[in-house]
């Protein structure tokens, strides 16, 4: 890689391990070396060079995934994205911005309110990771129970191919159907079919006034759940939807003191945007009191707003503290969200494991995170026992393993059990397609051919 311009290839091992792990806790081989690309040039230029000395590479942003898709394998290059970070274009008039894969999310959604529009897709790590790791994740948020995840807001992709060539995807435009859909496929992929180094994504107009905002607590989490049924089923359509159980809601108390009750084991907290936000913020409210809720109350400022969602978004920091986290982003029907949420608690009462879990509620995504001893090199049996009984239960309610978290390393063990022999060989045929020599980000996203179901 000698025609890359001097200080963007990094051969120093302190600061190549920086840079050759996400936020798990899956240990990375000993990888080459990193690139830290500025430019599309860069990339070009890196997988032309990894093309004819058939190196792997894995593509990175900020590192803040949590399923090992960004960890670094033995003989790679790090492809690291994070300085490419220009708002190339916002047009109001089209409501959609044309942004570099470094951009932090939160910077976008910032940017785009200088115009009274926002950037809808809002992942608890907002403030730190990236649109490109969003991309490669197709990572989901708070809001995504009313505007859907990332892919639901990406119209187009420049992506380096593993070759070097330049694919550009999609459009600028809010419709079109020309060819098959490349843009939805590359979203989601995990770094596996190219490289995304630039991105034409949908912004939407900005609530013109603060989000009515509700928190309920529960004496169980069944009834949250309930409470969850009930107001979809009403037509409530809420902004924001999320559920924090017992186990977190003592992890936050335990670092922040928010003065948590003993009777409460479960909190609900809801939005929403519409111009009739406080409106349906009461009936929200009448419904969780409906369904056994044992206090509930709607927000009379944007600064308690503020405070009841940094709430949420510290659930994770807070769980980190008591111990290593093997973060799972299982996601189910909402009707059988109640169902999901005892399978939770009666796997971690069955195997002696401490489970904290959390869920975006109103899409039926629940991220039940396994605690276990810091320093340990993976989880101890039990953990693993009673991830299997969680994933199994899902997939049995009609779920699916993973609803925004990826794949990545840490769910290989139950492709098999989700996607079947068909699936798996039509996918490593994609995979073959985009990558014939097996160069990007190699064992991560879909099933080796190894575990193929028999």
């Amino acid at each position: 890689m000698n025609s890359l311009p001097d200080g963007r290839v990094v051969t120093d091992p302190d600061v190549i391990d920086s840079y050759a792990r996400d936020r798990t806790f899956v240990e990375p081989g000993k990888p080459l070396g990193v690139v830290l690309a500025t430019s599309r040039d860069d990339v070009v230029t890196t997988m032309t060079w990894a093309t004819e000395h058939r190196v792997p590479i894995v593509p990175r942003g900020a590192g803040s995934g949590l399923a090992g898709a960004a960890t670094a394998g033995d003989g790679s290059v790090i492809l690291s994205l994070a300085k490419m970070t220009a708002i190339r274009e916002i047009s109001p008039a089209d409501e959609i911005a044309v942004v570099e894969p470094g951009v932090i999310t939160a910077d976008l959604d910032r940017a785009a309110r200088e115009h009274g529009l926002m950037y809808a897709p809002d992942p608890s790590s907002y403030e730190i990771s990236t649109i490109g790791g969003n991309l490669a994740t197709n990572a989901g948020g708070l809001r995504c129970v009313k505007y859907g995840v990332t892919r639901d807001s990406t119209l187009g992709l420049e992506v380096v191919l593993a070759d070097g060539r330049i694919l550009d995807t999609g459009r600028r435009t809010m419709k079109g159907v020309t060819g098959y859909d490349l843009t939805g496929l590359f979203v989601g992929s995990e770094g596996t079919l190219g490289v995304i180094t630039a991105a034409t994504v949908r912004l939407r107009h900005a609530p013109a006034a603060p989000p009515a905002t509700f928190a309920a607590e529960f004496g169980s989490l069944r009834d949250a759940g309930a409470a969850v049924s009930a107001i979809m089923a009403a037509g409530c359509q809420p902004s924001l939807m999320e559920l924090l159980d017992r186990a977190t809601l003592e992890a936050i108390d335990d670092w922040r003191n928010i003065g948590l009750e003993p009777s409460t084991h479960a909190m609900l907290i809801g939005q929403s945007d519409g111009t009739d936000g406080q409106a349906v913020a009461e009936r929200m409210e009448r419904l969780c009191m409906d369904n056994g809720a044992s206090f509930v109350a709607v927000s009379s400022s944007p600064q308690e707003t503020e405070e009841l969602i940094g709430l949420r978004r510290m659930a994770y920091q807070a769980k980190e503290r008591l111990g290593a986290c093997l973060v799972e982003d299982v996601c189910v029907p909402r009707s059988v969200l109640p169902d999901m949420i005892g399978a939770i608690e009666a796997a971690a009462a069955r195997h002696g494991v401490k489970i904290c879990t959390v869920a975006h509620a109103g899409d039926g995504n629940l991220h039940p995170v396994f605690i276990f001893e810091h320093g340990m090199v993976e989880p101890p049996p039990e953990v693993w026992a009673a991830a299997d009984e969680v994933f199994t239960h899902a997939l049995e309610l009609g779920g699916t393993l993973t609803g925004e978290h990826g794949v990545g390393l840490l769910k290989q063990r139950w492709l098999a059990l989700e996607s079947g022999p068909v699936a798996a060989e039509v996918q490593r045929g994609i995979k073959a397609v985009f990558d014939p020599l097996g160069i990007l980000n190699p064992g991560k996203a879909i099933q080796p051919r190894s575990e193929t179901v028999a």
